[in-house]
């Protein structure tokens, strides 16, 4: 690997684990005091009742291990990746702050929170297309010698799309114990070890200290969790993922890296669609895909496992595409 030694990777994980398990064990406290709670989804399952009272807006700890991140390595693209994470979860914490008032799962509309999104990528990419020495010039896929090159204009379309899909995607799946953060690793990993080999090191340190802080997360995530990430944590991470394929010049990869997110939006779009088309009827007992799951007879640790297994698979399915 060209941009950054395994060393100092392997070291940004283990410090973006410590951070964000510190973080996060002073944000359940922190917030159980002020009241941040969240209030489980109306239209879950049943099961899902005794989630409510529990603290949110946990994601936090992702920014925080970013931000330090920043703070400890001025690398060139790191700034404009974390700049991304911090906008998209300022979008997120907003969201959740106004479903904490209003005591209902109901924050910004999905318009909103779409158009909003879509402006940070604008400005995200604004700022990174100002570096084509750093970043492939328009490249949306590369593959050995092979690159697929864009305009500039439908670069910047593909780039608006790729992170206000990703971070809703990934906002969809974050609704199991620990399933967003456990299928978010495989992926950030994934794209650390491609932005090495492509020797952009500011970008590797960002998605492994984030693969990291997933990790330190998930101490407190998984089941039973004690504190949810909210929208905070979920636009933060698919931003992120986003963003570092954007960077790399995979954008297109990140539609396999990232296959489990994919499956969890088109479950959504197939069963709106479906249920619209023929006056009620449904594919799905429910959607995101792995209520349906649930609703099959599995435990929610069945189903939040076998989510990161199959995390896992297509992240080294598409690290090997690349390679």
């Amino acid at each position: 690997m060209n941009g950054a030694p395994l060393p100092v990777l392997g070291a940004w994980l283990l410090a973006g684990f410590a951070i964000a398990a510190a973080v996060a064990a002073g944000l359940v406290r922190a917030f159980a005091y002020l009241n941040v709670r969240q209030r489980a989804y109306e239209d879950a399952p049943a099961t899902h009742r005794v989630k409510t009272g529990t603290p949110t807006m946990g994601g936090l700890a992702f920014v925080v291990v970013l931000l330090i991140a920043f703070a400890a390595v001025r690398l060139p693209l790191l700034a404009e990746l974390v700049f991304l994470v911090v906008l998209c979860a300022g979008i997120g914490a907003i969201d959740d702050a106004i479903a904490i008032r209003q005591g209902a799962n109901r924050g910004l509309r999905a318009r909103t929170k779409l158009l909003a999104t879509a402006l940070a990528a604008a400005i995200f990419l604004r700022e990174a297309g100002a570096s084509p020495s750093l970043v492939p010039p328009n490249v949306i896929f590369h593959a050995g010698t092979f690159a697929l090159v864009a305009p500039h204009w439908l670069w910047l379309l593909l780039g608006i799309l790729a992170i206000t899909s990703t971070t809703h995607a990934v906002n969809l799946t974050d609704g199991l114990d620990g399933l967003a953060a456990g299928t978010m690793i495989p992926p950030l990993i994934a794209f650390a070890a491609i932005a090495a080999h492509a020797a952009l090191p500011g970008v590797a340190i960002g998605a492994v200290a984030g693969a990291g802080a997933c990790a330190g997360f998930l101490l407190l995530n998984a089941h039973p969790a004690r504190i949810f990430m909210g929208d905070t944590g979920s636009l933060a991470l698919g931003a992120l993922l986003a963003g570092a394929a954007i960077l790399t010049g995979e954008m297109l990869a990140l539609i396999v890296v990232g296959g489990i997110f994919v499956a969890e939006a088109l479950s959504v779009i197939v069963q709106v669609s479906y249920f619209k088309a023929t006056s009620g009827r449904r594919i799905l007992r429910m959607s995101p895909l792995h209520h349906h799951f649930e609703l099959s007879g599995w435990p929610e640790t069945t189903v939040t496992m076998r989510f990161w297994v199959a995390s896992l698979l297509w992240s080294l399915l598409g690290w090997a595409i690349v390679r």
